[in-house]
């Protein structure tokens, strides 16, 4: 993988994460990085510095995008939320294909559907209860332990593809207080919510990284349900008017792009 098509990838992971209703382990999954970003975690030694120099533009891209669009994502979510969610779904459609290509690479069993047809369900039903719940925000804490706990839902929002961890910091209230510690890099704030997050993800990955071993074509396409289940969830509806014009077109604009820089990626051994 070519640095540019690593840091623009880790860009949009980056973008991701803190973006509301957008899930980082579904664009890892489409970005064709999900098997390979789990295993490295849950084996961190080995292969040490291939795997390091193979993450560094992704990590890079990964930070550049939290750091600098943190502040202009909560502004373009505020006055376009429409417009970004028809750009994000755009880019998830445009890798599907590869996605599937992926997800058969060890071979293809119609039992795989099963896992597919559930985790699709699920992902659905819970966007259902989301959409139609009364939004009560908790009231959210910045003691330690809080500041953890938000870290871990990160962990796992950003692990597991279809799971917004921004959505459900929303729920809890705290979303606001992560956005600032990220956008004004408050040192304390972020330490516990980096040491939550690294002990998620540690935790995760390595269950992932099992299930990957063990039972691929069942697991990937287990993943692939919850990532098209995440697709529906964020969908903002469609009206036959002139301003859903100008989304159709960013749709298609970003689903090329992304079909693109996917085939690209592979051709470049992403």
């Amino acid at each position: 993988m070519n640095f540019m098509s690593g840091f623009l990838k880790g860009l949009a992971l980056g973008v991701a994460a803190i973006a509301p209703g957008i899930s980082g382990g579904a664009l890892a999954v489409i970005f064709g990085l999900y098997d390979k970003i789990t295993y490295f975690i849950a084996h961190f030694t080995k292969n040490f510095k291939e795997n390091v120099l193979y993450f560094m533009p992704v990590g890079i891209g990964g930070v550049v995008g939290v750091l600098i669009f943190s502040r202009i994502i909560e502004y373009l979510f505020y006055f376009y939320e429409v417009e970004v969610k028809y750009a994000f779904i755009g880019l998830m459609f445009g890798t599907i294909p590869l996605v599937v290509q992926e997800a058969n690479k060890k071979g293809y069993k119609k039992g795989y559907l099963i896992p597919f047809i559930i985790t699709l369900s699920i992902t659905l039903v819970a966007a259902y209860f989301e959409n139609n719940e009364i939004n009560i925000i908790m009231d959210a804490g910045t003691a330690p332990l809080n500041l953890i706990i938000y870290g871990i839902i990160i962990g796992f929002g950003t692990i597991i593809p279809g799971i917004s961890a921004s959505i459900i910091l929303m729920y809890m209230g705290s979303y606001e207080i992560v956005i600032s510690a990220i956008s004004n890099i408050q040192i304390f704030t972020l330490f516990f919510l980096g040491s939550g997050f690294v002990l998620s993800v540690l935790l995760f990955a390595k269950i992932i990284c099992m299930l990957f071993e063990r039972a691929y074509g069942i697991t990937y396409y287990a993943i692939l349900g919850l990532v098209l289940g995440s697709v529906v969830s964020i969908f903002p509806g469609f009206h036959l008017n002139v301003d859903y014009l100008l989304n159709i077109i960013i749709f298609l604009a970003c689903c090329l792009l992304s079909y693109s820089l996917s085939k690209w990626g592979k051709s470049t051994k992403s």
